[in-house]
């Protein structure tokens, strides 16, 4: 990751995970690469790669190919892993459309702290493991969402979930 106290800003972070994908795609990106995923100008990119190289996060010459350095990969790859978890959270628990999902991961990846999204790992481990969670729960969530508070089905609910505990 980026040494202690130094910091990317949200803009260099969409780079490098840009660069991240690309490369796993690719192998290696190029200027046109990046500007075409992020849909910025040349003159952005270029900016941007010369930063990230002071940095030392991508091995960088001009009209040449980019890649990430073993540094540039793990601050990628923690980029990467935010944006994933706050999808996936959105997508899974809270019953998001994807898209929607997949735009709010992209602004919230950047200022989300570790301690929540640790705390949203330890949520999903745990309605994975409940008994009375899971994907049933799962399912119960996104039927209160769409249909609103129902008592009596939380009712019918509380008790299937104490039958199968019985058991």
């Amino acid at each position: 990751m980026v040494q202690p106290g130094e910091s990317l800003s949200a803009s260099l972070e969409d780079y490098i995970e840009a660069i991240f994908h690309i490369e796993d795609q690719k192998h290696a990106a190029r200027a046109k690469d990046i500007a075409d995923r992020l849909q910025v100008s040349s003159a952005s990119v270029t900016g941007a790669l010369r930063l990230l190289a002071e940095k030392e996060l991508i091995n960088y010459a001009p009209y040449d190919i980019i890649t990430l350095t073993s540094k540039g990969r793990e601050a990628a790859q923690d980029v990467v892993y935010r944006h994933e978890m706050l999808r996936n959270f959105f997508v899974k628990i809270l019953a998001v459309e994807e898209t929607e999902a997949e735009a709010a991961a992209c602004k919230m990846e950047h200022g989300v702290s570790t301690v929540i999204l640790e705390r949203m790992t330890q949520f999903i481990e745990f309605l994975a493991t409940c008994p009375r969670g899971g994907h049933k729960w799962i399912e119960e969530v996104e039927a209160f969402c769409e249909q609103g508070k129902d008592l009596k089905r939380c009712e019918q609910c509380l008790r299937q979930c104490i039958k199968e505990l019985q058991k």
